[in-house]
């Protein structure tokens, strides 16, 4: 039971903060001038500062689930002491102040940073990427040593940050897609297709990465002596699965790059778009599903031997 709640924490923190380094890094690269403001085309002052204390009290609870385990006791018996200790004493501990203090600095400036819209995005994006990168510096990246291990932890930060920028995309691009078709505007078309020729311009990069950090972790974690037992074991299939997922997410960016996008601006000139919005709006829940469904099976806490190397 202790384990299915550890990890259903993890995923909880994995699908906080994610978006929560991937809207203002969205902001950035596709949003312009005025639009950056909070309130203009994203809310993202409530959206961020939410994300960022669901993200404090998921930490803490984190933190509890693992006391809890590495004393071989229920949550609700784990002391206040032994939390303290972990926090102070270890490792992981440290990280988790980092983490923390990270997400209470993303609170500050989506609260009070938007006078200048830009520089607002850049803090939130800063702070939030050192707590996504958190997780990888508590998961199996960090229970490797030397060489190899800094490699391991390298990419399997890297792996997070593209992640991340791509799942707050699509949680951005399905809030546009979404908005009620009476208050869809002819600009608010123009600004949702901009905004998808705007992604599609990093998604190569994304899928580079993403491809790239994948077979670095795959490769120090499975080895080329275990690749035929892919096909034999649990994990073996669920990373395969993982695998056939990100294909499918794959082609749906393809197409939405060389087929919906185009169609978008095609039908704008006709003034007809229905059609092609809720094209775009199938495809983003499909991709959106197909993200989450990967992020299921990505969370895998420490076990005591790697919170003992740790």
């Amino acid at each position: 039971m202790s384990d299915m709640v550890a990890i259903a924490v993890r995923l909880g923190l994995y699908l906080d903060l994610m978006p929560l380094f991937g809207l203002p890094m969205f902001g950035l690269y596709t949003l312009r001038g005025a639009e950056r403001a909070s309130g203009s085309v994203l809310r993202f002052r409530s959206v961020l500062a939410t994300m960022a204390l669901v993200g404090v009290g998921l930490s803490m609870l984190d933190m509890m689930v693992l006391a809890a385990s590495m004393g071989g006791l229920p949550i609700n018996q784990v002391d206040r002491a032994t939390v303290n200790h972990l926090i102070s004493s270890t490792t992981i501990g440290t990280v988790w102040q980092v983490r923390v203090a990270a997400l209470l600095l993303v609170l500050y400036f989506s609260v009070v940073g938007w006078r200048r819209p830009a520089f607002a995005l850049w803090s939130l994006a800063v702070t939030a990427a050192v707590a996504l990168a958190t997780l990888a510096w508590t998961g199996h990246g960090a229970t490797g040593e030397g060489l190899q291990g800094w490699v391991h932890l390298g990419a399997d930060t890297t792996h997070l940050w593209a992640a991340g920028i791509w799942v707050g995309a699509l949680f951005a691009l399905c809030f546009l897609i979404f908005r009620p078709t009476a208050r869809m505007t002819i600009d608010h078309i123009h600004l949702y297709h901009r905004a998808l020729d705007g992604f599609s311009k990093v998604e190569a990069a994304l899928v580079g990465l993403l491809i790239l950090s994948g077979v670095i972790n795959s490769w120090i974690l499975i080895g080329p002596s275990r690749l035929g037992s892919l096909f034999t074991s649990l994990c073996g299939l669920l990373l395969v699965a993982k695998l056939i997922l990100f294909g499918v997410m794959l082609m749906l960016a393809a197409a939405n790059r060389f087929f919906l996008t185009p169609y978008l601006a095609a039908t704008i000139e006709t003034g007809n778009t229905s059609s092609a919005i809720k094209a775009l709006r199938r495809s983003f829940v499909i991709e959106t599903g197909c993200a989450l469904a990967i992020l299921e099976r990505f969370p895998q806490p420490l076990n005591r031997e790697g919170f003992q190397r740790l």
